[in-house]
């Protein structure tokens, strides 16, 4: 890589898929070897291109550029008629766009997002020399669709905790946490382990379940006892929370689903990095990462075994302490942040 290397996040809003693969994992290495890096956003206001795009061309003509996801319609036209001023071009995407579109067990709003940018998707894989999908079942949904296809799959970003808090067995005194982090695009995931949570929740004194869905907590979840359901934060201060709040079982269902199949296994770094032993279900992609009884525990999809798996832990929690400590050594060998670094330095 030269040290005249500059290399621009023309940002559509993606920011937490924009600082996992790239700004606060490859950055900061790519930066001591003298490449400039910079986030641009690509506003949606109307004539947004037009306005700004003569100043973009000026100052960044010849760069590197990444795409994440999406661009807003007027940058895409500009950007089509300017490509050969911008050196190489990535699309990093990290969801199944088109099958989200068509999942009706997705939100409808969300839908309509998604069916805007599997639209537009085509014109931005055109534009691409390269399309970086975050797990090798994404990749191959664009084998067909474009001749430069690579794996880039997440990287840790942040720190992860001390285990302290396992030191204490769960009690009705010191009750141990369970939490759910998900976005509304996994609450059909999270109703089907409802009655496993239902069961644990009403049976016993000595655990504490936190949904971040908010008002979008299911009503027979936020009506149990001793469950907290805040609403879900925007990406920095969701960072902060992360680093502050910490778990002793971390939950992510996910069931057989097409636009589930495109996933990554961010949820084990997620809920490794708040100090968690993950409880996941038995399929790809947490099959690539997480060994039964190891660090973590994979499960099938019914209720009774998600509600087995929860005892599992809270009735032995030497093992369950054991498991956070191997989830931990692993999230960091697995989500090395050189990893991303050689994957951009090599672009």
């Amino acid at each position: 890589m030269s040290s005249e290397t500059r290399w621009v996040v023309l940002s559509d809003g993606g920011q937490p898929t924009e600082d996992i693969y790239f700004l606060e994992s490859a950055a900061p290495a790519l930066k001591r070897q003298g490449a400039k890096v910079e986030r641009v956003i690509a506003s949606r206001s109307f004539g947004a291109a037009w306005l700004h795009g003569r100043t973009f061309l000026h100052q960044y003509s010849g760069a590197n550029l990444l795409l994440c996801r999406s661009l807003p319609h007027s940058w895409l036209r500009w950007l089509e008629r300017h490509r050969k001023a911008f050196g190489y071009i990535a699309y990093l995407i990290d969801d199944d766009i088109a099958a989200a579109a068509h999942d009706p067990t997705l939100p409808k709003a969300y839908r309509q997002r998604m069916a805007r940018i599997a639209h537009l998707q085509p014109r931005l894989l055109a534009l691409s020399n390269e399309v970086v999908a975050c797990s090798e079942k994404l990749a191959q949904r664009f084998y067909a669709r474009h001749s430069h296809i690579s794996v880039l799959t997440p990287p840790l970003i942040a720190p992860l905790p001390t285990l302290e808090h396992f030191i204490q067995p769960p009690s009705a005194q010191a009750p141990w946490h369970i939490g759910f982090h998900g976005t509304r695009a996994h609450l059909n995931d999270l109703l089907h382990i409802a009655p496993a949570l239902w069961a644990i929740q009403q049976s016993r004194k000595d655990t504490q379940l936190e949904i971040m869905l908010g008002k979008h907590t299911p009503k027979q979840l936020a009506e149990l006892p001793r469950v907290e359901t805040p609403d879900p934060l925007p990406w920095r201060a969701f960072r902060h929370y992360q680093a502050n709040r910490q778990l002793h079982i971390g939950l992510a269902p996910l069931l057989d689903t097409p636009f589930n199949a495109g996933k990554s296994f961010i949820k084990f770094l997620d809920i490794t990095a708040m100090g968690g032993v993950g409880i996941y279900s038995n399929r790809y992609p947490y099959t690539e990462v997480v060994r039964h009884g190891k660090n973590g525990l994979l499960v099938e999809d019914s209720p009774a075994a998600w509600q087995a798996a929860l005892r599992q832990l809270l009735d032995d929690p030497q093992a369950a302490a054991e498991m956070a400590r191997q989830a931990a050594l692993d999230a960091q060998r697995i989500g090395d942040l050189q990893h991303a670094a050689t994957f951009w330095q090599a672009r």
